[in-house]
């Protein structure tokens, strides 16, 4: 005799049969995702070379960056069933784009080794003319480089570090500078921060993802989430967080007479699992998650190299009062086996929750659809 299936067992079982739908219309192994009981995950978009950040136009049009094809595209889904109808190049001939955001009448790209700005027109799908460039940064080393507006409408600008743990010579690596709109005054906003990669205003705060140091073995140090302020030192090379809000411990590699420096650090407000290099990040401002995922940030963590056995390739919630990590998406592991790996997050305005997969070059779409 069957068993009857519940609605949670309904829902989950949706998601596997679309997952492998999605598996045999792309024609390669995709990864079986589980998300919590009452939300769907389905295949967004595909046939990327390496999508990275997201960022929505004041159109609501999707734009998304494209490092390693040199591009940012516009994802289209004009009769809104939550699958993309088409993709078009807004830009090509980019170094390495990664950061994206939308601010005064122009959509601004970090790219590699500056930020570039193109003027932009609510609807526009095709950049009218070429990129102006705004800043020069280093090249090398961490290689992507992220842009975004606070509400002061000054711009904030990251870059990681040139090396695994060094004293950098250029004081824009393994920092948040902050510049005028026009790329103009720039002056350190946040420093000793290896790899910021991921940057989000909310609620007045300006919040990091970081990817610590390598070559400490499996557990060190945990990767950390920071909450950044004007003037304030995060401890990179000099040390780390190993317990969330606690005084920072001094790196081996520099030793005790960095004590005070890290004693005044400030620390990570939360802390997940080493080498699993949390990347991009949304908070869900969306309205149709339940209540308890309300202003709650999600994470991609990308995972890394430098671990004997894989840790990261999901998607955690944080949340920002209590500093508690909780999975949030899983399955882009299998075993040791690497079928994905999550990247950016983006509320879009029906409130689902899209992800790249830089990868597979996809984007997924996670929305829920009740118990």
């Amino acid at each position: 005799m069957m068993k009857r299936i519940g609605a949670a067992g309904l829902t989950a079982l949706a998601t596997v049969l679309g997952l492998l739908g999605a598996a045999q219309a792309q024609g390669g192994p995709v990864p079986q995702l589980r998300p919590p009981a009452g939300f769907k995950v389905s295949l967004y978009s595909s046939g990327f070379k390496q999508p990275r950040f997201m960022a929505l136009s004041p159109s609501g049009d999707l734009f998304v960056s494209d490092p390693q094809a040199g591009t940012v595209v516009v994802v289209l889904d004009r009769n809104h069933d939550g699958a993309a109808d088409r993709q078009v190049v807004y830009a090509s001939g980019l170094n390495r784009p990664h950061g994206l955001a939308f601010h005064g009448g122009y959509l601004y790209v970090a790219n590699t080794d500056g930020v570039v700005r193109f003027p932009y027109k609510a609807g526009d799908q095709k950049a009218s003319g070429p990129a102006e460039k705004l800043l020069s940064l280093p090249g090398g080393g961490h290689w992507t480089r992220t842009v975004v507006f606070g509400p002061d409408g000054k711009m904030y600008v990251s870059a990681g570090s040139s090396c695994n743990v060094c004293e950098e010579s250029d004081k824009r690596r393994a920092a948040v500078w902050v510049y005028d709109a026009d790329g103009k005054n720039g002056k350190p906003y946040a420093t000793g921060l290896r790899n910021a990669v991921g940057l989000e205003w909310f609620g007045g705060t300006l919040y990091a993802t970081n990817n610590g140091r390598d070559e400490l073995g499996d557990d060190l140090p945990p990767e950390g989430f920071y909450q950044l302020r004007s003037g304030a030192f995060f401890g990179w090379p000099y040390c780390y967080t190993v317990k969330a809000g606690q005084p920072q411990v001094w790196d081996r590699d520099f030793g005790k007479k960095n004590a005070a420096t890290c004693r005044a650090a400030t620390p990570a407000f939360a802390l997940t699992t080493a080498h699993s290099a949390p990347l991009g990040m949304a908070f869900y401002t969306g309205k149709t998650f339940p209540a308890s995922y309300r202003g709650q940030l999600f994470v991609g963590l990308h995972g890394s190299w430098n671990r004997s056995q894989k840790s990261g390739y999901k998607v955690i919630s944080v949340d920002p009062k209590t500093g508690r990590v909780s999975d949030f998406l899983t399955g882009f592991l299998s075993g040791q086996d690497v079928l994905g790996r999550p990247v950016d997050l983006q509320v879009m305005p029906d409130g689902a929750l899209l992800l790249t997969d830089d990868s597979a070059g996809r984007l997924w779409r996670i929305q829920y659809v009740g118990r």
